[in-house]
């Protein structure tokens, strides 16, 4: 079984993940018996396998739990930016039919928006309590036993796409088969060594935890048995100092994060031991040639780039040592054949610039 489960047997009072601004550590062992409370919460209001919960909260203490929860009791998850508007929550918590909605008391006024507009939602929770119409989540919990309830099915996320062009979309795996509980998907296994995430990984997560990439990287690392530290958001002097306070190993930033970084006076920058780093990885935007050079020559061949999706249509990658001889690309294909089309979508001669299409992706 790969599992955070696993290791709460194995290692109880190893840190599972840190929240960087308070400190507070969760340990292997207390982030079973929390998830196996709200586990055993879901199951006693009558969710079943394959139901549907929703969570809009900021990076907080609270979250990979709920998460690790789900997954243990077979939900589909949907995580939601805290930057939506209330209109667009309200579409994706009725477009996903959460049964669940799960909040914080820093979005209450949202909270307290959506109560009349969400008629699909069989329990409100909230992280932090006092908003009207929602229970507090850790009194919810608090009465239920630390002990795990029945193994069955994998839980699994369902994420939305931006919505740039319309409406955001649910990304579902038609072809996702139900996995046995503590069972990896093969995609999953294969970014999982392709990262070498492993119990002497110490991932630092600068993102908000609803994005796919942090999200996934997060609960693929408290799997694996390494240890995350969550940062409520991003700041790029305290990134630097965390990455120098708990030896960490294992990043992913966005090109933007880069560049603030960079942008830091030469004295801050070398305040801070970085040689722990043995992985940087970005996505999710193009790294200007320039910012991705500086990067190399400060932290060394370590940053490795990927070009994906929420869909997991494709997944493309490449080396620092592959960049630097073919700048600007992002790699070769791990999943899917690629081809660049032109509007007629005829396949184009290598640097033409087209339409990227994916053959035989997920």
């Amino acid at each position: 079984m790969e599992h955070s489960r696993k290791h709460a047997e194995l290692t109880p009072d190893k840190p599972a993940y840190i929240m960087a601004k308070t400190g507070e550590v969760v340990t292997f062992g207390q982030l079973e018996e929390r998830a196996n409370r709200c586990s055993q919460f879901f199951k006693d209001i009558g969710l079943q396998p394959k139901d549907h919960i929703a969570i809009m909260m900021e990076n907080n203490a609270r979250y990979l739990e709920i998460i690790s929860a789900a997954q243990v009791a077979g939900l589909i998850y949907t995580a939601i930016s805290t930057h939506l508007t209330s209109p667009e929550i309200e579409y994706i918590v009725n477009d996903c039919e959460a049964k669940v909605f799960i909040t914080s008391s820093y979005k209450a006024d949202v909270a307290a928006e959506l109560l009349d507009r969400t008629p699909k939602v069989q329990h409100r929770l909230c992280v932090g309590g006092g908003v009207k119409g929602y229970r507090s989540y850790e009194e919810a919990v608090a009465s239920y036993p630390p002990t795990p309830i029945p193994e069955g099915i994998e839980g699994r996320d369902m994420l939305y796409s931006s919505g740039t062009t319309g409406r955001p979309k649910g990304v579902v795996v038609a072809a996702a088969e139900d996995l046995p509980f503590g069972e990896l998907h093969p995609a999953v296994a294969a970014m999982v060594g392709l990262y070498k995430l492993n119990t002497s990984t110490v991932y630092l997560s600068p993102a908000p935890l609803y994005h796919a990439a942090p999200l996934r990287f997060c609960m693929w690392t408290l799997r694996m048995g390494g240890t995350v530290v969550v940062m409520d958001h991003f700041d790029p002097e305290e990134a630097l100092a965390l990455i120098d306070r708990y030896k960490v190993t294992t990043s992913q930033w966005v090109p933007t994060m880069f560049i603030r970084m960079l942008k830091l006076p030469e004295e801050v920058r070398k305040k801070y031991d970085v040689s722990s780093l043995q992985l940087a990885i970005h996505a999710a935007a193009p790294c200007p040639i320039p910012v991705k050079e500086q990067m190399i020559a400060w932290w060394g061949p370590i940053i490795f780039e990927y070009y994906a999706g929420t869909e997991g249509n494709t997944f493309l990658a490449i080396t620092s040592q592959e960049w630097l001889t073919h700048k600007g690309s992002v790699g070769r294909p791990y999943i899917g054949k690629l081809h660049i089309l032109d509007e007629n979508e005829n396949e184009l001669p290598f640097g033409e610039p087209g339409g990227v299409y994916i053959e035989n992706g997920v």
